[in-house]
This record gives C-alpha cells, structure tokens and sequence, in this order.
C-alpha cells in the first residue's frame, strides 16, 4: 500500500488519578482518530508490525491498559474488570479530546472496544475486532464460582508481606513469553519485551506488568447480558478471526454455542466477519494478511463517511 502511515512515533503519557498511562502516537495530528487497545498481558507494541501498514489518514493512539506495559498499575486493593478498563478508555479519549473514533481491539482489548461501543455508542464509528468476539459470555450457574475465585486470589495476594516479581536475564525473559504464547514470533517477542520488561540495576529484568491483572475477573456477563449490549452498538463492527487462533472451531463444545450466538448477533446486524489464516497473534506476526481487511474496512466506514451525518454507516 502506497498511502500509508509514514510518520515518526511519539510517546504518551497521560494523566489518572492513581498516576498515568502511557502509550505510542502514529500518524499526523489531524488525522482521523484510532484508539488501538491490546490484549492480556501484552503492551501497545502489539500494534507496532501492523499500524504503519494503515491509511496516512489514521492518527492512531495505542495504549498500555493500566497494569500493562509502562502505565501505573491499578492502586492497592483495586479489582482490573472491563467495566474499569473502560472507564480508562473514557479517561484516555477526553484527554486526548476525541468526541468520535475509530477503535481498533485485539483479544482483551476487543471485548473492552465492544464495551465502550456499547456504553458510549454516539462516540465510536468503526470497531475492529482482531481475534475477538466483543464479549466473553459466563453460563449464569458459573459466575458466582468466577466472583469468588478472583476475590480469594486478590485477598491471598494482599496478604504477602512484599510482592516478589522474580528477576529473568533478557534471555529467561523470552522463554516465558515464548511458553505462554509458543505461536509469537521471535521479532514479536521482542516487540512485546520492549515494554514488558523494566530493568533491575545490575540483576537483570522483571516484568513490568502487574501480577494482579492474573487474577480472575469478577466482574462478568450472561449471554443475555452480551447479546443485549452487542445490540446498542451503533458503529460498523469488522471482526477479523484467526483460524487457528479464536476461530478455531469445535462445534459441540458449550463454549461454540454461546460464540456463534453472538457471531450470528453480528451477522444479523449487517456486520463484517472475516476469517484469516493464523495464530491469535496473526496481526503482529504478519500484519500484511490482516491491514488490507482493516484499511479497506476504515476506508469504506469512516473516511468516506466525513461528509454524511452521522449515524450508522454501511459495511463492506
């Protein structure tokens, strides 16, 4: 693609209440707005293969979510839930003083897009989900059992004297990431150590996310509870699945029930649903198989969009 993303990338730090989130900058200061959110665990670089591959046009933000990357861990005693990841989002966009945007959401950081799009429909005109489904529906019998574990294990937590994040060589480093996610490349492992890592004089390396964001999310929805919300998005939703990632089938399994339900949601509404060839990480391991989808999709829902009102714009 000839008209793509070019600019230098800047760093951003923007203020919250319990200190600040940081993050990187593409793209020129009037361009059209694109908040790229990561998934769990992982940091903003998630993004660094795939958005120089996007239209000039993109000004695009990607954050590290509280707890990831560079920005502040949540305070003592707080919960990491998506209605909180949120309200960052919230946080994030008035500091930028964006009123309407484009989200771009891989895996975690794609149920939060389908969140805020559906909580705040009137700010976001396109919603690109990459190896996600939007929601991550609980059979109502299991939640209680989920509510409780999560609160047990941040209670244990808080009763250590210190929190002791093991020291790794750079080396160490890339094994557990690599064992965790045995599909990253060795490029992509790099990229996600870049701020995934903090540096302990003359030890080694830690790393720099917070152990809570481990712990279960108490914070959970129905079925019912996620199709109800899918239907207050008001933008044009892209959902992009790896057929080796979450687009893997099994189709007994409960688990394929509940996701086609919401698939079928989307289909339902006129959405895109595209499946591609590779691992959950397909869009930072090879971008290219991925940025014609996503630019082909902002092109046709939001910069051609720029002289209509505004409203529920068309897809592909």
């Amino acid at each position: 693609m000839s008209s793509t993303i070019r600019q230098a990338v800047s760093e951003l730090s923007l203020p919250v209440p319990w200190g600040e989130i940081r993050g990187k900058v593409w793209g020129p200061d009037d361009g059209r707005p694109v908040l790229c959110l990561h998934g769990w665990a992982d940091n903003c670089g998630t993004f660094n293969t795939l958005i120089p591959l996007l239209p000039k046009e993109c000004r695009c933000v990607a954050v590290d979510l509280p707890g990831h990357g560079l920005s502040s861990h949540r305070p003592p005693g707080v919960f990491y839930s998506f209605p909180a990841y949120v309200a960052d989002v919230r946080r994030v966009v008035d500091g930028l003083q964006w009123t309407k945007f484009s989200i771009i959401g891989h895996s975690m950081g794609g149920n939060i897009a389908a969140m805020f799009s559906a909580l705040f429909p009137e700010m976001v005109d396109a919603v690109i989900l990459l190896d996600a489904f939007g929601f991550i529906p609980l059979y109502p019998t299991e939640i209680s059992k989920v509510m409780k574990q999560g609160m047990d294990e941040m209670l244990q937590f808080e009763k250590m004297t210190e929190e002791k994040k093991r020291v790794y060589t750079y080396e160490k480093a890339v094994e557990r990431l690599l064992a965790a996610n045995p599909t990253l490349s060795e490029d992509s492992v790099n990229i996600l150590l870049e701020r995934g890592l903090v540096r302990v004089e003359g030890a080694g390396f830690v790393f720099s996310r917070d152990l809570r964001v481990n712990f279960k999310n108490i914070v959970r929805v129905t079925l019912e509870q996620s199709l109800e919300m899918q239907s207050r998005i008001q933008a044009s939703v892209l959902l992009i699945l790896a057929d080796e990632g979450f687009g893997k089938t099994s189709p007994e399994s409960d688990k394929q029930k509940v996701t086609d339900k919401l698939l079928q949601g989307y289909r339902d509404r006129n959405h895109t649903l595209v499946t591609v060839a590779g691992d959950h990480h397909v869009h930072l391991n090879d971008p290219e198989v991925v940025a014609l989808f996503v630019s082909d999709f902002l092109q046709t829902n939001v910069f051609s969009q720029q002289l209509q009102p505004s409203g529920h714009t068309s897809t592909l």
